[in-house]
């Protein structure tokens, strides 16, 4: 099997999130071929290069999302006009008020979209991306003065809804430079029949921009599209938009609303990590038929022996783990932290982790200056030198060389975020045996499962209260972080993961009509070479072909009219295989 796997700003850059995961995905499954088709999101990401790849990697096409692309295309009158059709139809689906939303606009209620705005985004994405193969390229166009007119005759149009209807010169400029980023799959010349219409099947590690490809492969060239994602990207734009305004938010919700609602309606198999993930994929119009929840696989062999040896951790140690930013509410737990110094004198707090970016630097700052204004440091005599009892460390030092050691340090492993989509970092935990308190967000519910202490976001005293709980009760402890690794190695291992895609692989395929012929090294037909789950079963729809199917009319026929009649088999083999050979 021929697997295209569609990535952005993930593997195989080193720099990807979801980079780790792909090359478990591809090295476990070594029995099939991948071609890799990978967005950059950064000029970084491309400096830092690849990480190693495996043999079954046969070909690796990249493409930038961050450089603005000159591709010196200067459309004709004809070809002008066709875009412009397309754009402002593209255009009037994100403009479109939906009715019976709170808001009045797609922002409010996504799953309410109606069939007719899910089409007209439709076509006219696939009008765009037809006239891109035609013209071999739109970049320019989808940055031109024609692009930003349209965008604000449909925003100026009866029915837009209000946030549009407020949209001024700057927010048009923007939303059209994002449109422009987020469209620039459809320029590429990775649609081919021998390109990305040669493998058998897109895997998209991702939705939004990543799945587009995908999209593209199934309308030119028929290939079955299976999407998999950890976090949905519209959740993402709500989470990561804060400081735009109304019109620039909402009609940037609407693209990656309706670009969601195309790639699950034309996907074969939809895979959320998560119900999380899940609840969001059917409110943006996912059928539930299609939906497979598959746990992200992770590698639990470096927490084997900390898992193993629960009973050399520090009993009055808490350790949080995780990447330094707003979002994991560090405030909160520093917060939290005072109360349980207060009801636990000797209890010390390990914050383990680098920061994420230039916020998540300043960010660390804050958070240390909250430390050493909260806790003064201590010391054990009056000739002893004074420490804080919160330290902030990171892993690769000589006292916690991986973060296996860190979760290693302490009785119990605190998460205190406010938005989390999958916590993989409590999974770690589980796999090392540690009992967690974790605040209720994202998946965090799903991953533990019963196994450790929940508690509201932004509510320190809850935390405190639980973690003073679990710290005075060793028993229990133990007991929870027994229960949290049978649980993390029955669900989140790798070998669950990779089992669990192979057998969505070969079901996606056993629906799949035959689109080539496969030939040996003489070039003939090679024989097998398809099975036969690959051959759709049903009636036939034609009664002219069920009757060229047996034998036609005034034609000899080989056998018994018995034989025939009992061997609608082979009959639809050979139409499928003629099928597979005219395409």
């Amino acid at each position: 099997m021929r697997i295209g796997l569609l990535t952005e700003g993930g593997y195989p850059y080193v720099s990807g999130e979801a980079g780790l995961w792909c090359d478990r995905l591809v090295r476990g499954l070594e029995q099939h071929e991948f071609d890799l088709y990978a967005l950059s999101r950064s000029e970084s990401e491309e400096t830092e290069g690849w990480v190693p790849l495996p043999p079954q990697v046969g070909r690796v096409r990249t493409a930038p999302l961050w450089e603005t692309v000159d591709d010196h295309i200067v459309l004709g009158r004809r070809a002008r006009r066709r875009f412009a059709e397309c754009y402002g139809e593209l255009a009037t689906a994100l403009c479109t008020a939906v009715p019976g939303s709170p808001s009045g606009g797609p922002e409010g209620e996504p799953e309410g979209q109606s069939a007719l705005e899910a089409d007209r985004f439709a076509s006219a994405l696939y009008g765009l991306a037809e006239l891109a193969r035609d013209e071999g390229g739109l970049p320019t166009a989808l940055r031109s003065e024609t692009a930003v007119q349209a965008l604000e005759r449909a925003c100026r149009a009866p029915g837009a809804h209000r946030s549009a209807r407020e949209a001024r010169v700057p927010d048009l400029l923007t939303v059209t430079a994002r449109l422009e980023r987020a469209l620039r799959p459809l320029s590429l010349d990775w649609y081919e029949d021998d390109d990305l219409g040669s493998v058998d099947l897109c895997h998209a590690a991702s939705g939004g921009t990543a799945a587009l490809p995908g999209l593209l492969a199934r309308h030119f060239c028929d290939v079955p599209l299976l999407v998999t994602e950890y976090g949905v990207r519209l959740r993402t734009h709500y989470l990561t938009e804060p400081d735009s305004s109304p019109a620039i938010r909402s009609l940037l919700a609407a693209f990656h609303g309706r670009l969601a609602t195309e790639t699950y309606r034309r996907a074969a198999v939809i895979t959320p990590g998560n119900t999380h993930a899940r609840r969001w994929q059917e409110r943006c119009g996912a059928d539930r038929a299609k939906l497979r929840t598959v746990h992200p696989g992770m590698d639990a062999a470096p927490f084997a022996e900390a898992g193993e040896s629960p009973e050399g951790a520090d009993p009055q140690t808490l350790v949080w783990v995780g990447r330094v930013e707003p979002a994991k509410d560090l405030v909160s737990l520093l917060h939290a932290f005072a109360e349980i110094r207060r009801a636990e004198p000797g209890s010390r707090l390990r914050i383990v982790g680098a920061p994420s970016g230039p916020e998540g630097a300043a960010y660390l700052v804050h958070c240390k200056a909250l430390a050493a204004q909260l806790f003064p440091d201590e010391a054990d005599g009056p000739h002893a030198v004074g420490r804080n009892p919160v330290s902030f460390e990171e892993t690769g030092g000589p006292e916690l060389p991986s973060r296996a050691d860190a979760y290693a340090s302490g009785a119990l492993v605190v998460l205190s975020s406010v938005v989390e989509g999958f916590p993989a970092g409590l999974v770690e935990a589980m796999f090392c045996g540690r009992a967690t308190v974790s605040t209720d967000v994202g998946a965090v519910v799903e991953a533990i499962g019963g196994t450790g202490l929940v508690v509201p976001p932004r509510n320190p005293r809850a935390l405190a209260e639980a973690c003073v709980a679990l710290l005075r009760d060793p028993e229990r402890r133990a007991r929870l972080g027994a229960a949290a690794r049978a649980r993390a190695l029955e669900l989140f291992t790798v070998e669950q993961n990779i089992t669990a895609f192979h057998g969505i692989y070969l079901e996606i395929l056993s629906r799949t009509p035959v689109r080539r012929v496969l030939l040996d090294d003489t070039g003939e037909p090679l024989p097998f070479g398809v099975p036969a789950e690959a051959h759709v079963p049903g009636r036939w729809s034609d009664p002219a072909a069920r009757i060229a199917a047996r034998g036609g009319l005034g034609t000899a026929r080989s056998g018994p009219g018995w034989a025939t009649e009992a061997g609608p088999d082979r009959a639809k083999t050979s139409v499928a295989a003629s099928e597979g050979a005219a395409r």
